[in-house]
This record gives structure tokens, sequence and C-alpha cells, in this order.
């Protein structure tokens, strides 16, 4: 693996809300009321090469997004650090988050949310490299035109605005405009998430093409395995909030060691002749307010022991390219 672009270190990230006026009321008579906690991100350590394409994979709530906000610098990490190059990438300004670089740009699920409807797009694009004096002001106008044709539209299409293009083209401009940035890493949450099928591949090849030519560095959030497993080089496993496997993409669709991987897999239904069984993961995902203690997953766990119910797995070394939080697979007992 090249060198790491993106350091990730014991990131948590925690969200504090007041209580409602029922809960106050209701606190007052039972002695509670106090701000309720929210543990989106755990003690969560991972690196990113310089040119690679990450996966970050899990089931709703398990904080993939918030640690994607985390990277992209909309929300300053509770605990721990988030290192571009060596560089950190927010500071903790009074409880808000300052982000302190452009090198990163974050392309988001609904490209018509992220657009501003009364701006034409070729003035969305240029705000940001003219604001930060990225792109010499005479040359602006050309360089809009260039990114559109570089992610298949026309030049033309900078008199327009969002409301005129389909969903696939807003989200072409919505990465035109990350690029005008010329940015290191890139941050997709769910970015084709929202798209039909056909154009979900296009806009997909569209990103393998640039990422390829252009050298970038990716964090790709999906819950789509399938999308995933075609775009990604290496894959990591969240579950309420926590790092549970890291792997290559090709050794990890193989033979997934922890126990939720696999039934994350199993879940899933595949067009083919053979037969197979499908199971849906049994159980609900606890609560981020009360996680369980020992290992998050163990209430769901079909091979948990009492040591999973009390011991919080450490991210530990499977083999020379896979690390993996599981009782059952550092050596000791569950």
């Amino acid at each position: 693996m090249s060198q790491s672009l993106l350091s990730i270190d014991q990131v948590s990230k925690r969200f504090t809300r007041k209580p409602g006026l029922a809960e106050r009321l209701a606190g007052r008579l039972s002695g509670g009321g106090e701000p309720v906690v929210v543990h989106a991100l755990t003690d969560v350590t991972l690196e990113v090469a310089r040119g690679e394409v990450l996966g970050v994979v899990g089931e709703s709530g398990c904080g993939k997004s918030t640690l994607g906000r985390v990277v992209a610098g909309i929300h300053a990490p509770s605990d721990g650090t988030v290192m571009l190059d060596g560089k950190p990438i927010t500071r903790d300004q009074r409880g808000t988050a300052e982000k302190l670089t452009t090198q990163v740009q974050m392309i988001h699920q609904d490209p018509f949310a992220s657009l501003n409807p009364r701006m034409k797009v070729g003035e969305t694009i240029a705000e940001g490299p003219r604001y930060h004096k990225i792109i010499p002001a005479n040359v602006v106008s050309e360089r809009v035109g260039s990114l559109l044709e570089q992610v298949g539209l026309e030049a033309a299409y900078a008199d327009r605005l969002p409301h005129q293009f389909s969903g696939g083209q807003r989200q072409r401009i919505a990465i035109a405009r990350a690029l005008a940035m010329e940015p290191e890493l890139l941050v997709l949450d769910e970015a084709v998430a929202s798209l039909d099928v056909s154009i979900q591949a296009q806009v997909l090849n569209l990103f393998m093409d640039l990422q390829r030519n252009l050298g970038l560095t990716a964090l790709f959030i999906s819950h789509d395995l399938s999308v995933v497993r075609h775009v990604c080089d290496r894959v990591a496993i969240m579950y309420l909030g926590r790092l549970v496997e890291l792997a290559p993409a090709k050794d990890l669709y193989e033979r997934p060691l922890h126990p939720y991987t696999s039934a994350l897999f199993a879940s899933v239904p595949t067009v083919g002749t053979g037969k197979r069984v499908f199971e849906a993961i049994q159980g609900e995902i606890p609560s981020p307010i009360n996680p369980p203690p020992g290992c998050a997953f163990h209430p769901r766990c079909p091979q948990a022991g009492p040591r999973c119910r009390r011991e919080v797995p450490r991210l530990a070394q499977a083999d020379d390219q896979r690390t993996v939080a599981c009782h059952l697979n550092d050596g000791g007992v569950a």
C-alpha cells in the first residue's frame, strides 16, 4: 500500500440533545431529565492510502455518515484526531467545527438538496474556487466549462438552473463542483443511492474514470454491497459506531471473518440459479444512546459467549491485510 493520505486515530463523536418538555417533567418525578448523549462513533481508527477508494458499509444508524461528515470537516470529533497528509482537518471552536482545509470535498446523497436552486450551475461550481482564489478570475468561466465537459455535460449548461437537469445530471454537477476545489480526498455519502439503477451505473463509471485519471483518494459510504465490491479497494464494516472489520474487498467478500459481516452478506439477495438461503439479521440495532456492554453485536450474534457480553473486543490483526474486532478471532474464547 502506498503512503497514507488520511489518518483517523481513535475518533469518537457524541451528540448531546437537551431533553424535551415531556422528558423534563418526567425527569422531575423520577430524578432524571439529564441531557441525552448519542454515541455516534466510538474509537474508530483507520488509514486510507493515497489513491485508494475505501468503502464504508453498515446498516442504517451504524455511524458511517457521521464518519464521513467528521472526515469532511462538517463535524469536529469529540475525541481523537483526523489528519490529512499529516495535518488536522478541523479544530473545535467552542463545540463547532472549523474546517482547516479545502482539500476534502463531500458529495451528498441528494444532489438537488445540495445545489442552490436560485443559482446557475456555473455560478455554483465557480463559487468555491473563486472565494478561495484557487482559480484566477480571468479563467473561471473557461474552467467551469472544462469541468462540466469532464463530467459528461456540455459547457453551455453552465447558464442553466438545477431544476432543468435530471437527477443523474445534477449529481454530475455536484461532482464537478467538488473537483473545482482541486481536492485530494472525496467523501461520497450514498452518492448514487437516490438514482435509478441505470443512471447509477453511469455515475459510478464516471467516478471510477475520474478517480483513476486524477489519482483521487475517496471514502465511499454506501449500504449497497454490490456497488462497494465493484468500486472499492478495501472495505470497512461498521456496527453501532464501531469499526468491526477492515479488509481488501476481494478477501472480505470471499471470506468474511466477523459474525456481523457474515450476517450482512447473507441477508442480501443475489441473482443466480443455485439454491441459497437468505436470512435477515435477527433483532434490532441497539440504541446508540444506551449501547450494550461488551461487544455491541452480542445481542444479535448467534455465536456470542459470556466474554462477548462483558468485554469490548479490540480491533486486532487477523492477517497481513485484515483487522477484525471479535473475540472469536483474537485467539481467545468468546
